[in-house]
């Protein structure tokens, strides 16, 4: 169960709200700046330039190239080209040949995804790299990758034909429901009339990408990557200054064409009339709806009255959505889950729309419930109390990101100036924001909020109605007259005011007895005060000054859901998410959000097969509600028959069609066929067990593990005031129940199957194939062998990826590994390999032979330092983090090891060797002992190994 999040995430880019009362009148013209600590530029060539220095994290400096072209400026021999070079930026450059750039890059830590990455969309494409800022030539090499991705690849006929079979992959896996539905319907998403966004897909037309000659790919490469439609983003460890230089040095040289081609962006033309739209797809795996409202141009976003109108959005949103989620809540909800959106609809226009996924009901339920939700709105707006809550919430929002201006990631900062550039507009700073939330939000009145929404959500507006999901004979698909009949028939309904309730104003009605603190002790080591309550209740603290505003908390104690009964299996798995879902204490989920508006935290416990936990967080500010809601959830269940309906039935209609994806179809072949069929090994719910689940049952069960807080370890990581603080958990934690409980889990006893188990299992319309296998064996857990064997997976991941690639079988390799001593030593290695049907053979003989060459010969040594350069500067990020803190230390106290042992070991990664790693392969990978299932297409016919089921 996810936590219960009271808090309004935003972007820095987003941020637009405000605190407290206006001291005076404000100027609407004003235009928006960028931070003083920004330095934004442009060469004389026409490239522009953004750089911000900042220490989080430390030592990182991020780049990106950012280039105003997608797919949308294709030729028509071009189409899947602007996505095809982006790829080639990785395939051979200037001062990089093929295979040098990633071998550097990966030398000095950077890990591809994470650190290092690209994408192409309609109208940009964006290439990001993170690099450590230790070494000055690393610095230096990291623009010189960015200026050959600008102007110096080399795009070599050779390296453009191996690269065809990896693109083609790509496109392969991507081809799913999901996109096939979407590319069903994109000829009515962007307005009327045949718009070039339908017929220009990033990933392109498979015959040109087969078969496009070099020459395509380079005119596409002369005519778009020129400066005037390029942005440089520098942010991190870096002195602004020098890195002006260096975007002259790299950059300034580059010339614009002598004729550049025009970057015309496509006209867009709202649709005038209603319609409705159907896409089904047997693989498909829920009903969604989407309403959409006309084609609006994106309002600009350029001055102080600007940013007040985005506020004026925000609000609405806040609260509609709001009203949404209650109607989630009913016994027969209408839908699942809905929510607001802007859908971006090209260069400069957006469309509002609601979306949502649609329960057992329906379309027709849905229509009707969305549509009269919004009419009310329109015709009666929303009550005070839906602005105040909303306003606090936000306001609160907007604090704790001014009040951690300091502590902001890199990452934040790049995503706003990337934002800025495409959209041709200024991303204030934080102070700014924080200005204009104080000058503005209270300026903004009920009225105001309903004319925004009479003009969003128009009286017999033109609407675009989608459907996409499954269509069966027991259940079909609505027709195109049966959506607009709907609506129809959904505009005519009468609607009245809404109701309001009131709510409590705080969680507990009075403060518990407490407890005392019966031990405390110090760990200097580690710089932790661990507690001993007069209750038994443990705790350890670690302040840190990482965020100025976080506090991250973890509980945990041995348990779980092994030891119920089985005819208790179900009721036991759901009790957690169940007993959540109906609020805390007496509160429902309703009062909950009116309670804690404006508050920042967030909780939830969740049990395992064979641990139990408490998670959460909360600004320093909101720590004793923090405690509270724990009380509450100890010591009171709410019972609500209604909430108990509405959550059986989401979660029916949330597995009914599961099994139709492919993923889901082979991860349940693999866990049946890797234990054997055992009636304890987690799998899907069937529709007809989830009605048989028992409302009290489920409480009950709840009540047996969670009425007592016995055994339980609270860690706390983050900017607390221990000498306010500990009084706090005396009083909260202090005063937890902590009777007589079984601690500890039980051994069910199943076990992986031994030997070579090979099966067949054919599922999915798409030409695609999926290979899955899983080494398991008896293991022994140490903190060392724990580094050892993660370095393993990630050497093994490496290699495999650059080979497999390299001969065009997949796109992506995943590959992960879980050494554990729960509920016994052992280890388990796990691989996912997409891939065409008729490379299956193939692919599955060149794994096994690196595999063989792992254990014999040991990695490269090279792979073996990439690995552990990354290991090393990821390990010394995560010291910064709050949230690693608590993990390690909740890892600590489950395998009884201490915490800076721990911190030893994956600090010794680099002394691990080749023989080391080779080692480790004979051990974790025992090809005498795997289960290895090959899924199919349902048409796929060639003979392959195992029985098909």
């Amino acid at each position: 169960m996810p936590f219960l999040v009271l808090r309004h995430v935003c972007s820095i880019a987003a941020l637009s709200l405000c605190l407290g009362s206006a001291d005076a009148a404000v100027d609407l013209t004003e235009p928006l700046r960028f931070e003083r600590e920004l330095k934004v530029g442009k060469l004389a060539n026409g490239l522009t330039y953004y750089i911000k220095r900042n220490a989080r994290p430390e030592k990182q400096l991020e780049l990106q190239l950012v280039v105003k072209v997608g797919s949308i400026v294709e030729d028509d021999d071009q189409q899947g080209l602007a996505h095809f070079v982006e790829h080639m930026g990785f395939n051979g450059s200037a001062n990089f040949k093929k295979t040098e750039l990633l071998s550097y890059l990966q030398s000095i830590g950077v890990k591809v995804g994470p650190d290092l990455n690209a994408r192409t969309s309609y109208d940009e494409t964006v290439y990001k790299l993170l690099i450590p800022t230790g070494r000055q030539e690393h610095v230096d090499k990291g623009f010189l990758v960015l200026s050959d991705w600008a102007q110096g690849m080399t795009l070599d006929a050779a390296a453009i034909d191996a690269e065809r079979g990896v693109i083609l992959e790509e496109a392969r896996q991507r081809n799913g429901a999901t996109y096939r539905m979407h590319r069903s319907l994109s000829s009515n998403w962007f307005g009327i009339g045949e718009s070039r966004y339908s017929k220009r897909t990033p990933i392109g037309q498979e015959d040109i990408i087969r078969n496009a000659p070099p020459e395509a790919l380079r005119r596409f490469y002369k005519d778009w990557y020129r400066p005037d439609l390029m942005a440089v983003i520098v942010v991190g460890d870096i002195d602004p200054a020098a890195a002006e230089k260096m975007i002259e040095t790299h950059f300034g040289a580059m010339a614009m064409p002598a004729k550049p081609r025009p970057r015309v962006y496509t006209n867009m033309v709202a649709h005038r009339s209603t319609n409705a739209r159907v896409a089904t797809d047997v693989e498909a795996t829920t009903n969604s709806l989407s309403i959409r409202y006309p084609l609006a141009e994106r309002p600009p976003r350029r001055t102080v009255g600007d940013y007040r109108a985005l506020q004026v959005r925000n609000l609405f949103n806040f609260m509609l959505n709001r009203r949404l989620q209650q109607l989630t809540q009913l016994p027969e909800p209408p839908f699942l889950r809905a929510q607001t959106a802007y859908h971006p609809m090209g260069k400069g226009h957006q469309a509002f729309a609601i979306d949502a996924t649609l329960a057992r009901g329906g379309a027709a339920p849905a229509i009707a419930a969305l549509t009269q939700e919004s009419a009310r709105v329109r015709e009666f707006g929303f009550s005070q109390s839906e602005l105040d809550t909303a306003r606090k919430s936000m306001s609160r929002n907007v604090e704790l990101q001014y009040a951690d201006r300091d502590k902001v990631s890199s990452s934040a900062f790049v995503g706003a100036y990337v934002g800025s550039f495409l959209n041709d507009e200024v991303s204030p700073g934080l102070e700014d924001i924080y200005r204009f939330a104080r000058e503005l939000l209270p300026t903004i009145h009920l009225a105001e909020i309903q004319q925004y929404a009479r003009a969003t959500l128009p009286a017999n507006a033109p609407r675009i109605l989608a459907f996409t999901g499954k269509d069966k004979p027991e259940a079909p698909a609505p027709s195109r007259h049966e959506l607009l009949a709907a609506l129809a028939a959904a505009d005519k309904a009468p609607v009245t005011a809404r109701e309001e309730k009131g709510f409590a104003s705080s969680l507990l009605d009075s403060t518990p007895t407490g407890g005392t603190i019966a031990v405390e002790t110090q760990d200097a080591a580690v710089g932790l005060t661990r507690l001993t309550l007069s209750n038994g209740v443990k705790v350890i603290l670690k302040k840190t000054d990482f965020r100025n505003e976080q506090v991250v908390m973890r509980a945990v104690r041995f348990g779980g859901t092994t030891l119920y009964k089985p005819e208790d299996d179900l009721n036991g798995r759901l009790s957690t998410a169940l007993v959540s879902t109906m609020g805390w204490g007496a509160h429902s989920p309703v009062a909950l959000n009116h309670i804690l508006a404006g508050k920042s935290l967030g909780l939830a416990i969740n049990m395992g097969e064979h641990t139990e936990h408490v998670t959460g967080g909360a600004a320093p500010a909101d720590l004793e509600t923090l405690l509270q809601a724990i009380y509450l959830r100890f010591t009171t269940v709410r019972r609500d028959e209604d909430l108990f309906k509405s959550f059986i039935n989401k979660q029916i209609e949330g597995t009914r069609d599961a099994m139709a994806s492919p993923a889901m179809v082979i991860d349940d072949a693999m866990r049946m066929t890797l234990y054997d069929r055992h009636p304890r090994v987690a799998r899907m719910p069937t529709p007809e067990a989830l009605r048989n689940v028992a409302l009290d049952r489920s409480i009950a069960l709840y009540k047996e593990r969670f009425s007592s807080a016995r055994d339980m370890t609270f860690i706390f990581v983050g900017n607390f005031d221990p000498v306010t603080f500990k009084p706090l958990l005396a009083t909260y934690l202090g005063s937890l129940p902590t009777g007589e409980i079984a601690v500890g889990f039980r051994d069910l006893g199943f076990r992986p199957v031994t030997g070579v188990v090979k099966k067949e299992v054919r599922r999915g319309k798409n030409d695609q194939s999926v290979i899955a296998l899983n080494f398991t064996g008896p293991a022994t857990y140490s903190s060392a062998e724990r580094v050892r064997f993660r370095t393993l997976v990630e050497i093994a991941r490496l290699r495999l990826t650059a080979v497999l690639r390299d001969k065009s079988l997949v796109y992506s390799v995943n590959l992960n590994g879980t050494l554990s001593h729960l509920p016994y030593g052992h280890y388990q290695v796990a691989a996912r390999l997409p891939t065409a049907p008729d490379k299956v053979d193939r692919l599955l003989a060149m794994l096994f032979a690196e595999i063989e060459a792992l254990k014999t010969r040991g990695p490269d040594a090279s792979d073996l330092q990439k690995v552990q350069q990354a290991a090393l500067q990821g390990h010394q990020r995560s010291l910064k983090e709050n949230g690693a803190w608590a993990a390690l230390l909740e890892g600590a106290l489950l395998t009884d090891t201490d915490p800076a042992e721990r911190l030893a070991q994956d600090s010794k990664i680099g002394e691990l060797t080749v023989d080391d790693i080779k080692a480790a392969a004979r051990l974790y990978f025992n090809t005498g002992n795997y289960v290895q299932v090959v899924m199919n297409p349902e048409k796929w016919w060639q003979s392959t190994s195992g029985q098909p089921e």
